[in-house]
C-alpha cells in the first residue's frame, strides 16, 4: 500500500526516490540511494533486504535491468513484491508480483519511474510521473514532492496515508544530504513539503561542514539563515 517516484535529475547527476503510503515510518524500509551509483526502491510487504542487494548490484557494475532480475531471483517472494531500480545512466526495470495489491502498476519516462499499488485508481501512477514532470527546471527534491502531491490529489491510496519519505543521493557528496521522513501524520505528504521547505536552505551548509569543517559556517549560520 505505497506510492512512490524515483527518478535520475540529468541536470545534476542527482538520484532520488519520494513515497508516501499508509503504514507508519516508510522511510526505514524502502528507498535506497547512492550517489554515482543509482537508486532502487522496494516496496508492496516491503524486504529492506532486497533494496539494499539491489543496490550494492548496482555498485559492482550491473545494470537497472541485471540487477533487477538479481534481485528477483534472490527471493522466493518475489511475487509478493513491488520493485524498481534506477542505474548510473538512467536506465530504469521495474517489477510488480502477482500478488502484490491492486490497483497496482508503474508508469516510466526518461529517468524516472512511478510504482504504486493499492492505490485508489488505475490513474494514480501516471499522475505521480506528470506531476514530477510539470517543472523540469525545478530541483530534483522539489519535483519528486509535486509527484507525490499529484499522486494524492489523483485519489492517493485505498487506506488513509500515515507516513512518507524523501531521499537524494549527489555527486561527490559520500553521504545522503536529503534524507526526510515523516513517519507518522495525518498529511504527511504536506508535512515532507514543510520539512523539504525548511531543510532546502540548509542542506549545502551541512554539507559543507561534513567535507570542509575548516572553513564551513557554524551551525547558528545555517540555521539562522534557513529561518530568515
Amino acid at each position: 500500500m505505497t506510492f512512490s517516484i524515483l527518478a535520475r535529475c540529468a541536470r545534476t547527476g542527482e538520484f532520488g526516490c519520494a513515497l508516501a503510503t499508509s503504514s507508519m515510518a516508510v522511510g526505514g524500509r524502502c528507498h535506497f540511494v547512492a550517489p554515482g551509483i543509482g537508486a532502487v526502491l522496494s516496496q508492496a510487504r516491503s524486504d529492506p533486504a532486497l533494496g539494499a542487494f539491489g543496490l550494492a548490484r548496482l555498485a559492482a557494475g550491473r545494470s537497472a535491468a541485471e540487477a533487477l532480475s538479481d534481485m528477483v531471483a534472490s527471493t522466493p517472494h518475489a511475487a509478493w513484491r513491488q520493485l524498481a531500480v534506477l542505474d548510473r545512466d538512467g536506465r530504469i526495470a521495474d517489477h510488480t508480483g502477482g500478488k502484490v495489491m491492486a490497483p497496482k502498476g508503474s508508469a516510466v519516462a526518461a529517468g524516472a519511474v512511478a510504482l504504486g499499488n493499492a492505490v485508489a485508481n488505475d490513474s494514480v501512477v501516471g499522475a505521480i510521473l506528470a506531476g514530477f514532470a510539470a517543472a523540469p527546471q525545478a530541483p530534483l527534491a522539489e519535483r519528486l514532492i509535486a509527484g507525490l502531491e499529484s499522486g494524492l490529489a489523483a485519489g492517493g491510496e485505498l487506506a488513509p496515508l500515515r507516513s512518507a519519505a524523501l531521499r537524494i543521493a549527489q555527486p561527490g557528496v559520500p553521504f545522503t544530504p536529503i534524507d526526510l521522513r515523516v513517519d507518522l501524520s495525518a498529511t504527511p505528504i504536506a508535512e515532507l513539503r514543510r520539512y523539504w521547505t525548511l531543510w532546502a536552505p540548509m542542506a549545502a551548509g551541512y554539507v559543507e561542514r561534513a567535507l570542509s569543517p575548516d572553513s564551513a559556517p557554524s551551525t547558528d549560520a545555517i540555521e539562522g539563515h534557513a529561518h530568515g
